[in-house]
């Protein structure tokens, strides 16, 4: 029984970094800003983002995943993601898979002036590509969010919620809600920070909250690295990390 039950709870933190650290994030946050990718730019992205349970010492994430987003028209960003996920309990447990495809269109409708914050919206689908309920995905998925920025000079602040459309037996329909605060201490490094919260995605999770500290070094107008690392402070007990390098064109 014992054994079932850390199986069962083990699963559950998969559907978490699985659903929580991909979906919605505004590499290298959970939270997201509502700026897209200026017209007829690209920017790309390959990166690992993991987590780590500390209670069971088990690990999931990808390893790598690839991010490509475009700006279509002006205001309005495409976006994809090809995720190769993993889940591991230990070196005989390892099971490797591409759980879903991501697709999603960021629109701002208000631009940034000394006065209001710049405000777009980001709806994103996830359709399922393997059929297997411990990567946490067997129906197609959608994400409402709605995103606020204000900057100052070298300050950028961002963040808002969204409310996610989770269908299946055992799931619950859910709110995502962050914030993040960036200063550009130089050209090549800025440094961030960011709180969030999620209510239960399952009937038999709890809500959850973290925080998470990260930054960017510019090699190049054009080249980036990017990375964060945190940990919840509520209800789990895990430790994520984001490792990435992100480029504009």
């Amino acid at each position: 029984m014992r054994a079932r039950l850390i199986n069962k709870r083990y699963i559950g933190v998969i559907v978490l970094i699985l659903t929580i650290n991909l979906i919605k994030a505004g590499p290298p946050y959970f939270t997201d800003d509502p700026d897209p990718v200026p017209f007829r730019h690209w920017e790309y992205y390959l990166s690992s983002q993991n987590i780590f349970d500390t209670r069971y010492n088990s690990a999931s994430g990808t390893l790598p995943h690839v991010e490509v987003n475009y700006g279509v028209v002006p205001n309005v960003q495409l976006h994809l993601v090809l995720p190769a996920a993993y889940l591991f309990a230990s070196p005989q447990d390892l099971k490797i898979g591409y759980p879903f495809t991501e697709f999603g269109v960021k629109y701002r409708f208000v631009k940034e002036n000394k006065t209001i914050p710049e405000i777009g919206i980001f709806p994103i689908v996830e359709i399922p590509t393997v059929t297997d309920n411990r990567f946490g995905q067997e129906n197609i998925q959608i994400y409402l969010p709605v995103w606020f920025q204000k900057s100052w000079n070298k300050l950028t602040t961002y963040g808002g919620a969204g409310y996610w459309i989770n269908p299946g037996s055992g799931n619950k329909n859910w709110i995502f809600t962050g914030w993040e605060v960036q200063y550009d201490f130089s050209d090549f490094l800025t440094l961030g920070s960011e709180i969030y919260y999620h209510t239960a995605g399952k009937t038999d999770d709890l809500a959850t909250a973290g925080l998470n500290i990260g930054g960017f070094l510019n090699f190049t107008d054009h080249l980036h690295f990017i990375f964060s690392v945190g940990h919840s402070i509520v209800n789990e007990n895990f430790i994520t990390s984001y490792i990435g390098l992100y480029l504009t064109y």
